[in-house]
């Protein structure tokens, strides 16, 4: 894994037994701290996102989930510089 800081940028309640999970996103704070985790596919802009169940169950304000951008990044492979060649 990578020792990428965190980046939290909502919270989430579950609602019909888990059957959904409700959430508000700061897109704001997106923008700013996550705008470096964004790619490219098809000419569309994505980012990752994880929404992941409280360790503690629901906090203060009736939230149990919290959506934390995905900041995994894997090693570039290096390039094999071998030619298959005989000469």
């Amino acid at each position: 894994m990578s020792n990428t800081e965190k980046i939290y940028i909502g919270n989430g309640t579950e609602k019909f037994d888990g059957g959904l999970v409700e959430f508000s996103l700061n897109l704001s704070k997106l923008s700013s701290e996550a705008k470096d985790h964004f790619f490219e596919y098809n000419g569309e802009k994505f980012i990752k996102l994880k929404v992941v169940k409280k360790r503690d169950g629901a906090d203060q304000y009736g939230k149990t989930h919290y959506v934390e951008v995905d900041t995994y990044k894997p090693e570039a492979k290096a390039e094999d510089k071998t030619d298959d060649l005989p000469f």
